[in-house]
């Protein structure tokens, strides 16, 4: 995928405005191919995917509360950082609905619909994913306010 995301922006690159950092724009043409190897899917493999998930849910083993970290704090790159590490350790189906809902902002209909699953399934997902994302930020927020 990451030959594919190189490929098509180097095809792209005439077209590229410069409306956005070269930064966003990858990471656009990314998230689309990554959408497209999952619209590929045989709806099959996406009901087992569903199922494997469903299976293993476990509840978070400790959240520290953020509440006390100025928010200036928390956009700063090295934050961005974690947040793609912890990302980058989701399911793919877990990652897929957190990109599209949380980063792209886009609709629960919207993500069902580009994901070929049920808005009750993105839902769920998107609850799953937020917590294991939590869990994992945690220990690095943790830290930071021990620091303090």
């Amino acid at each position: 995928m990451l030959q594919e995301t190189f490929i098509k922006a180097y095809q792209a690159l005439p077209a590229f405005e410069g409306r956005s950092s070269l930064k966003t724009w990858l990471f656009r043409i990314a998230t689309n191919e990554a959408l497209m190897l999952l619209r590929k899917r045989k709806p099959q493999q996406a009901v087992m995917e569903i199922d494997r998930e469903e299976e293993a849910v476990e509840e978070p083993k400790e959240i520290v509360d953020w509440c006390c970290i100025p928010e200036p704090e928390l956009m700063t790159l090295e934050t961005r950082k974690k947040l793609e590490e912890a990302a980058s350790h989701l399911s793919e189906g877990l990652r897929a609905v957190f990109l599209l809902r949380d980063v792209e902002g886009l609709s629960g209909e919207e993500t069902a619909a580009i994901l070929n699953v049920s808005v009750d399934v993105v839902k769920t997902r998107l609850l799953r994913a937020r917590l294991k994302l939590r869990e994992e930020l945690s220990v690095y927020f943790g830290e930071r306010l021990s620091h303090d």
